[in-house]
């Protein structure tokens, strides 16, 4: 039986989206500075993406990422994860822990903004386990 693969859905210079054949979506963040308009709409393809799919579950790839600036994360907090979780179905985040301490520290408000939303972030150290977490039936 013949393997699907993945496809790219968006790329920018702030990262790529990928569309994995097991039903969920991968963003991947490029290493190094980003333009903040580029990392906007890097996300709102994202959600866009989520949509157009029907799907509710990422995996986002934070290995290589660089810190969050405070305008990006307030961003994302207000304004970009409560509007993807109400209008675009997204209830559940595998991370993979950046390898950079300021980039992990930088999470901790989305992760406790988004359990007010009734969004579900999980962070993980391989791939595997992220991957695993997001084919479980029961993912809590």
């Amino acid at each position: 039986m013949p393997t699907v693969a993945r496809t790219i859905y968006f790329e920018n210079g702030a990262g790529r989206i990928w569309e994995e054949p097991t039903a969920y979506l991968r963003l991947e963040y490029r290493p190094g500075p980003r333009e903040e308009v580029q990392f906007r709409a890097l996300l709102n393809h994202l959600a866009q993406a989520l949509v157009r799919r029907g799907w509710n579950s990422i995996l986002v790839d934070q290995r290589h990422m660089t810190p969050f600036s405070p305008s990006e994360q307030a961003w994302m907090l207000n304004e970009w994860l409560p509007r993807a979780v109400r209008e675009s179905g997204y209830r559940y985040g595998a991370v993979l822990v950046a390898h950079n301490v300021f980039a992990r520290l930088a999470m901790s408000p989305l992760v406790l903004g988004a359990r007010e939303l009734g969004h579900t972030y999980r962070t993980f150290e391989t791939e595997t386990e992220a991957e695993a977490w997001l084919a479980a039936p029961n993912r809590n």
